[in-house]
């Protein structure tokens, strides 16, 4: 078995890309109640803080910050890849290899991490996170996609509502979204 090498710093901050298997897919906006049951289930056992999330059609970015004496968000995203799937019936196309060690064929079996390096890297982030649906052409503005933390940023004054991703640098210093 593979060793994929993970920085794992406990109580860090960390960015995430986690991908549908079918790229083009619209799972996760059609059943994102699910998506956002499992998250809840997760975090109830194993708690972390959500500083920005955006659920896209058939990908979703996330930056957490996970408990001082804890680096394992793997088995986080395992957790939530698995309650995610088992709410869904077992409709999706499944090859050989995925059915024979007994797979689901929703998601695909790794994601992309990045550790947060300061708080520049942070903002910088975090608005990728949320700039992201007008990057994909989804909508024209971002406050109009509603699976995304931008709405709570802006109910926080952390944002306007009419902000279109200027100014990395608008989040300040040592501040963050709790």
């Amino acid at each position: 078995m593979p060793n994929y090498r993970r920085n794992r710093v406990p109580g860090g901050t960390y960015f995430f890309t986690v991908n549908l298997l079918e790229r083009g897919s619209t799972l996760l906006v059609s059943n994102v109640d699910a998506l956002r049951d499992a998250v809840r289930k997760v975090r109830a056992a194993r708690p972390f803080h959500i500083d920005a999330w955006v659920v896209l059609p058939d990908h979703m970015h996330a930056v957490w910050t996970l408990p001082p004496d804890d680096a394992d968000y793997s088995a986080r995203w395992k957790a939530i890849k698995i309650a995610f799937a088992k709410a869904l019936p077992k409709a999706e196309y499944l090859s050989p290899v995925r059915a024979g060690k007994g797979e689901r064929g929703i998601w695909q079996r790794r994601f992309w991490e990045h550790t947060i390096r300061n708080e520049q890297d942070y903002a910088a982030h975090v608005e990728y996170v949320h700039i992201n649906p007008v990057k994909h052409g989804l909508v024209a503005s971002v406050r109009d996609w509603p699976h995304s933390s931008f709405h709570r940023y802006v109910a926080l004054g952390v944002y306007a509502r009419d902000w279109a991703g200027q100014g990395v640098d608008e989040l300040p210093a040592g501040e963050r979204c709790a």
